[in-house]
């Protein structure tokens, strides 16, 4: 590192954070990405120096905002965009396979916000643009593979409605998948960057410019950000957003992923940040296969008070909720809209008490699952479960998920009237328990341990001596290793509990759930 620099490490969001979208309102920054299945949805957080950030709550927190109930995983939430405008904030994107494109205001960022304001065209990755002028545009992408391409439209921003038809603006650099479209105007110029090449190892960020909203624009002939052409520890760099701070000074948030030699990562897209610098030309150039993002960065300056917030980030969570509080705490997640009084922190106090739900853990349906992600490659996460009302092939545990095609869990249930803990592994679909070891225990403490390459799956009865029941390959949770549909989630670590068919009679509760990293 150098002298007379401030450090940082990336990821800014260490974790499933994709597609990042970032807008700052005065001193303050505030940044978004793409939640798909789980709920609340569209994670918010706040820094003050772009490097160090801490979730003030999720955008859509209301069944009447969003319902994923039905909703495979990889669908649901797409690529919002965070925008801030004459004192009110604006997010705009895309409910897959559901109401499609809308957006929501709200005049503080940790809401509440509206309900949803639909707009009428673009398939995913909508954006909004205020101009000088007063008018309000949306740009979004359009067609699949090599059509993909950006629409752009006039709306009015009180209703949504379009004022003009929509038009095709831009059409990339002849790869496939040109995403997330964003408009900017900079001294005077329009800047149409989106991604190009599709979320995997071709991955880049390019842009055009004009003098118009609509262009035609000048396509810059490189890419501005990527690294598909030389070997180094963060791949897949796209999908960017650009801020500029109070020095002057701008920036990018973006996602990539960490790869292990092996070539996959369980944490799934993660948010990265960079300076941007400006060429003699007038172009943003910020790592076109340079190497100069990195895990360790050093910057001349960033924005804000540094002796505030140089501390460790607070969007990292290690250490132990204990559920004595009111509200679940800012980083936890369900699989979809939770069924009503399938969860409760009141039931019993200082515990997470479950009612498993008919659905479970390969099923697409409201699962009674909450977890957090998972930050690191190399972890451990522990609770205690009380489960002593237990009816036939009832369930509860602890889980390492992906999606519905791959999870690992450790799981308390009962078979004709004894109970059992088990380990269940789904592979590409495929679901088999590979061990089960009968015990006369109510309470159980569970533990999974990831490293780069396995998951190890542990149980206790004492919280003392430890049994390790069953290990799962890395790699078979990992995005990467899909089989009929492309993965875009990481892997969440979640307490459960199943009916396997039929509501639970039995309430599953957890103590507390405790994450370790490194």
């Amino acid at each position: 590192m150098e002298k007379n620099s401030i450090n940082y490490s990336n990821p800014v969001l260490p974790g499933f954070y994709p597609d990042p979208s970032i807008a700052r309102a005065g001193d303050d920054f505030y940044m978004i990405c793409s939640s798909f299945e789980y709920f609340p949805a569209v994670p918010i957080f706040h820094s003050r120096d772009l490097a160090h950030w801490k979730q003030i709550g999720h955008v859509l927190d209301r069944d009447s905002q969003l319902d994923l109930r039905s909703r495979r995983s990889s669908d649901g939430i797409y690529a919002p965009t965070l925008r801030y405008h004459e004192g009110t904030f604006y997010m705009i994107t895309t409910d897959v396979r559901g109401i499609g494109n809308f957006y929501v205001t709200s005049s503080n960022p940790a809401g509440p916000w509206s309900d949803p304001i639909m707009v009428p065209y673009g398939g995913i990755d909508p954006s909004l643009f205020f101009d000088d002028d007063g008018k309000v545009y949306v740009t979004a992408q359009q067609g699949a593979d090599y059509d993909s391409h950006a629409i752009q439209y006039e709306i009015d921003i009180a209703t949504g409605k379009a004022l003009s038809e929509p038009v095709v603006i831009w059409r990339g650099d002849g790869g496939p998948w040109t995403e997330g479209p964003h408009l900017y105007k900079i001294k005077g110029m329009y800047y149409m960057m989106t991604a190009s090449g599709g979320t995997a190892k071709d991955h880049r960020e390019i842009i055009g410019r004009s003098t118009n909203p609509y262009g035609p624009f000048e396509l810059y002939p490189y890419p501005i950000l990527t690294h598909r052409g030389i070997e180094h520890p963060i791949q897949y760099l796209g999908h960017a957003d650009l801020v500029v701070d109070s020095n002057g000074d701008w920036w990018a948030a973006f996602l990539g992923v960490r790869l292990v030699d092996s070539g996959y990562s369980v944490l799934g897209r993660e948010t990265f940040l960079a300076p941007v610098t400006w060429n003699d030309e007038g172009w943003p150039m910020i790592d076109n296969n340079e190497g100069t993002v990195n895990l360790e960065m050093s910057v001349p300056r960033l924005p804000g008070e540094q002796e505030e917030t140089m501390s460790a980030r607070t969007a990292v969570f290690e250490g132990k909720d204990d559920f004595e509080g009111p509200e679940l705490p800012q980083g936890w997640t369900f699989l979809r809209n939770p069924a009503k009084d399938s969860w409760s922190l009141k039931e019993r106090g200082g515990w997470l008490t479950l009612h498993g739900q008919s659905a479970g853990l390969n099923d697409v349906g409201q699962v009674a699952f909450a977890g957090r992600r998972q930050q690191h490659m190399q972890s451990e996460w522990s609770t205690l479960l009380e489960y002593g009302n237990i009816g036939d092939g009832e369930e509860a545990g602890l889980c390492a998920r992906r999606d519905e095609d791959a999870h690992y869990e450790i799981f308390l249930r009962q078979v004709d009237g004894k109970k059992l803990v088990g380990v269940r592994l789904t592979e590409r679909g495929v679901s088999r328990i590979v061990a089960e070891d009968p015990v006369e225990a109510d309470r159980v403490f569970f533990k999974i341990r990831a490293s780069v390459t396995d998951y190890s799956l542990l149980y206790s009865l004492d919280g003392q001596e430890w049994v390790l029941l069953g290990e799962g390959s890395a790699r078979a949770l990992s995005p990467e290793d899909f089989v009929n549909k492309m993965c875009f989630t990481g892997v969440v670590i979640g307490l459960y509990a199943s009916g396997n068919g039929k509501p639970a009679s039995g309430a599953a509760r957890f103590d507390w759930f405790e994450a370790r990293n490194g």
